[in-house]
């Protein structure tokens, strides 16, 4: 079923959505009310720490959450595709056509016993119906678009042939390989040093400008945030709780959390201490009461603790969870 948009630049919407899993422990509420847009062609940034709830968000959304999870959305819509009404044969043609995923662990997704020319062929035969003769050329012509040397002898290679770099780079050209209209990248420069990583966020960056495609970043690392991001959406404990432009998050964070992140974040040409958040990220078995981060936060005042703040609109893109954002704190104080 496809459904008219009201926003013809928007590619992704999601709404209130809601993913729990059932465990030994009891359930789990991974993520909760989360809503995000993309639009065509930019890049939209997922900030926060381990489990905070971002790869989980951005699965729900291709319908490849594994485990026994819910999801409940008021709201799910891929380029004109209302996903909440789609049934998986539906989903599952849509994966890789029009969204498709960058694992981080290159090692982990590729198989390790099938040559990069098989891997890369089989999206082409099974989705586009080509013969192995073509499939063959429009691998070879895909590596050479993410700048693998010597495309027609490397066709034939493995896996574990390749340097990690090179093995990211193949992941990126199985996830375009049908031009899809979004690309997830999940934390792709994890384990990369760093020339290796320049590289890779400037071929994402030329392949966005080639294809047209909308990025969603899924990132912890600061830089990378600022080197490739136009807006920031920063979540925490399996909420949103800021989000804006990239300009406005690095010049005046408004949530204590966004502004611990950066001060915890190496910066260049500075001499600065480093300043670690403390404490842990919370059970999302049992959460704190009111605000998840107040056990953290050296701003909490009581209400911090007793009322979980919602998400609140500023202006149009920007948009907090604080009963006291910094910069109101700044300004009182």
């Amino acid at each position: 079923m496809i459904k008219e948009q009201a926003d013809p630049g928007t590619v992704l919407a999601v709404s209130g959505l809601n993913v729990s899993f059932n465990t030994l422990r009891g359930q789990v509420q991974a993520v909760r009310d989360v809503s995000f847009e993309l639009k065509r062609g930019e890049v939209l940034a997922l900030v926060g720490e381990s489990g905070s709830g971002k790869s989980v968000s951005t699965r729900a959304v291709m319908g490849i959450v594994r485990g026994n999870a819910t999801i409940e959305a008021s709201r799910m819509e891929l380029a004109g595709h209302d996903l909440l009404t789609l049934d998986e044969e539906a989903k599952r043609k849509l994966r890789g056509r029009v969204i498709s995923l960058v694992f981080q662990d290159a090692l982990s997704a590729l198989n390790p016993v099938l040559s990069i020319g098989d891997q890369l062929g089989e999206l082409y035969r099974n989705h586009l119906g080509t013969s192995h003769k073509e499939a063959r050329e429009r691998s070879i012509e895909l590596l050479r678009s993410v700048h693998i040397a010597s495309a027609e002898r490397r066709i034939d290679d493995y896996p574990h042939q390749f340097s990690g770099g090179m093995r990211q780079r193949i992941l990126i050209a199985s996830a375009i390989a049908l031009n899809p209209e979004v690309l997830i990248a999940d934390e792709p420069t994890t384990a990369l040093d760093v020339t290796v990583q320049a590289q890779i966020l400037d071929l994402l960056d030329e392949l966005r400008d080639q294809l047209g495609m909308a990025i969603l970043l899924i990132t912890h690392d600061l830089g990378v945030v600022a080197r490739s991001a136009e807006r920031v959406a920063v979540m925490y404990a399996g909420r949103l709780v800021e989000t804006g432009t990239v300009d406005d998050m690095f010049r005046a964070p408004a949530h204590p959390y966004t502004a611990a992140l950066m001060a915890s974040a190496p910066r260049l040409n500075t001499v600065e201490r480093l300043e670690p958040i403390k404490g842990s990220p919370p059970s999302l078995i049992a959460l704190p009461t009111g605000c998840a981060f107040h056990p953290r936060c050296a701003h909490r005042r009581d209400l911090c603790t007793q009322v979980r703040p919602e998400l609140i609109v500023d202006r149009p893109g920007r948009a907090r969870a604080c009963h006291y954002p910094l910069q109101e704190t700044a300004h009182v104080g």
